[in-house]
């Protein structure tokens, strides 16, 4: 086991201090050696701290440092400041990195949206990217993000007791608030998907209406803020379940069953145009069909969709958790 995996276990087991002899004595090094891994522990995130009679590690359930997961702690790789987790993730893949890599971050200076727009990431939401490598055609990629827009709503349901519903192409909605954003990155190898990096924002104990008066998160939602960790071990467990026996046309009828778009009427922005009309079906690619005023349909598969009179973005919008 790596020295500072077992300096980790051994520091979150203990109920106090546990001097440097005997981690020294336990892992078989010296204890300049055991410093030395402490302290790359605390550069790593981990909140260790040190006095004349050793080294204390106070229980955190909301930290996401790699030594902090069992299932995968060699797949999750962490960051305290990073410009866009997404970034991080793309050069990883391109590396051959491991399905299921996960770059996770406690702030983005860089983070983006859809459009372009501005990802605003601050201090105790849940900011990642999990890379995967769904063997599927280029034509059904989309469905890769709606499907982990539909474990990710299902979790805040069944396991948070709140009203997730899903608005096309890429948000989870509580009581029509955005509580979470999705973002995809992909790229191809001939027609077939290479690898997809899957960027995902949830408001956890951040508070975005300060600032955003149509934006929520769990700890607003349910008085009492909400380890982090717990959240991303079970959204992988999902997804990677939904990976391993990936079926379209579940995807479809899951988000078909438990979204807030199908029946509204609704703009969509791209970047060329504006569509309007009332959303009427997704289709088997995960396209939003839309019948237009003169009665005849049309499908949109990208672009930024508003319901009704919900407002549209400055010239210079912030996009919150995501």
């Amino acid at each position: 086991m790596d020295p500072k995996q077992t300096i980790y276990n051994i520091l979150n087991r203990a109920d106090g201090v546990i001097s440097g002899e005997a981690l020294s004595t336990e892992l078989g090094v010296s204890r300049v050696a055991i410093w030395k891994h402490v302290q790359g522990l605390i550069k790593s995130g981990v909140p260790i701290y040190s006095s004349p009679k050793g080294y204390r590690m106070p229980p955190d359930p909301d930290s996401l440092v790699p030594w902090a997961f069992d299932k995968w702690r060699d797949r999750v790789h962490f960051f305290t400041e990073t410009g866009s987790t997404m970034d991080e993730a793309m050069v990883m893949a391109r590396k051959g990195c491991a399905e299921f890599t996960v770059v996770a971050a406690q702030r983005q200076c860089r983070g983006r949206g859809r459009m372009q727009r501005t990802w605003l990431s601050d201090d105790g939401g849940l900011y990642f990217t999990v890379v995967v490598r769904p063997d599927i055609p280029m034509l059904l990629a989309g469905l890769v993000n709606l499907a982990a827009a539909v474990d990710m709503a299902h979790l805040l349901r069944f396991q948070y007791r709140v009203d997730a519903r899903l608005k096309w192409p890429n948000d989870i909605l509580v009581e029509k608030r955005k509580i979470c954003g999705l973002l995809s990155q992909m790229e191809a190898e001939g027609d077939q998907v290479a690898h997809m990096n899957i960027g995902i924002g949830l408001n956890v104990n951040n508070a975005p209406q300060t600032e955003v008066p149509i934006a929520t998160s769990l700890k607003a939602l349910l008085g009492r803020p909400v380890p982090r960790r717990e959240i991303l071990v079970a959204f992988l467990n999902l997804f990677e379940k939904r990976m391993a026996a990936f079926d379209p046309r579940v995807v479809v009828d899951e988000w078909k069953s438990n979204n807030v778009t199908l029946g509204r009427q609704v703009r969509v922005l791209t970047h060329k145009e504006r569509v309007e009309g009332t959303a009427v079906d997704m289709d088997s690619r995960g396209g939003l069909i839309l019948r237009l005023a003169d009665g005849s349909n049309r499908t949109v598969v990208v672009g930024d969709c508003f319901i009704g009179g919900e407002d549209e973005p400055p010239t210079d919008p912030v996009v919150v958790g995501r």
